[in-house]
């Protein structure tokens, strides 16, 4: 009764999920987002290809046992797309076996026309993405067509992506090939699948920067999560030898090699013109 009182009561979806809270949402997903066209010197040549690893689940158990209605954040993976998108470059949409693309759609920015207009420019490829594993299967040898792997984040980005073993081929063959691999938020989680190939952890050593473990514990108190996070994502990327450089969740932003990270959903825009920017320099 008073978290209802307080708007801070997590709203039950119709298959037993909760999104996020009146209040959460108030605070945490404004109506527009910062994103500002730019005008890039738009790639022509022959890697304009980027390789866009979304997941296809939607619902996290918490440690309560209730379920967190989640996905891909839809600013998260729109606003470096735009971004990307204006430099030149194109998308393959993916999903682990080629399951329509699921969007927190609590967190579409309701009022911005770029990121609705991305959105419905797409929608048909998020409905019917490539299956990453036909990608491994068949695309991994055109790495001449590549500039970069993109995973977007949101907490779905946690859900089945870490332990997918051809999340971890793909990243190996990013590495190795020296494309650029992009992601911010709990995207990161995707670089926890490298481990699964021989056991190495490709990015230890990495500054990168990621979503908080501690704003994570904080955000149950306002509803935005209906509990406490299954698993912390910090503390599995520092175990593994990571370099998170971040403290907040803001629009921070770093490059250490070919790894290009975002702190939260206020660094969305700031990676989208890091992200396109750096791929245009490294292939002028």
């Amino acid at each position: 009764m008073l978290k209802e009182l307080f708007r801070i009561a997590p709203k039950l979806e119709s298959d037993g999920s909760f999104s996020p809270s009146k209040l959460a949402l108030k605070l945490a997903v404004p109506a527009t987002t910062d994103y500002v066209p730019v005008v890039y010197k738009k790639y022509t040549g022959a890697k304009s290809k980027i390789a866009v690893i979304f997941t296809e689940q939607k619902n996290m158990t918490m440690k309560n046992g209730k379920m967190f209605s989640t996905g891909n954040h839809p600013v998260e993976a729109i606003l470096p797309m735009l971004h990307l998108q204006e430099a030149g470059f194109t998308f393959d949409i993916i999903t682990p076996t080629g399951k329509p693309v699921v969007f927190e759609m609590w967190a579409m920015p309701k009022d911005d026309v770029a990121v609705n207009g991305f959105y419905k420019q797409y929608e048909a490829a998020f409905k019917a993405p490539k299956s990453l594993v036909d990608f491994v299967a068949n695309d991994l040898e055109m790495d001449a067509s590549y500039a970069a792997v993109f995973v977007p984040g949101g907490h779905g980005a946690m859900l089945g992506i870490p332990e997918d073993i051809n999340v971890g081929k793909t990243l190996h063959w990013a590495h190795e090939k020296g494309l650029f691999t992009i992601t911010l938020c709990h995207g990161p989680g995707a670089l926890l699948a490298t481990k699964l190939i021989d056991g190495k952890f490709i990015y230890h050593g990495y500054q990168m920067t990621v979503f908080p473990d501690s704003v994570d514990k904080q955000t149950p108190m306002i509803g935005y999560l209906p509990g406490h996070m299954p698993w912390q994502l910090n503390e599995q990327l520092t175990g593994l030898g990571a370099v998170i450089v971040n403290k907040k969740a803001d629009n921070e932003t770093i490059i250490d090699r070919k790894l290009i990270t975002g702190a939260s959903p206020m660094a969305a825009n700031a990676l989208g013109k890091l992200s396109a920017e750096t791929l245009l320099n490294s292939l002028s």
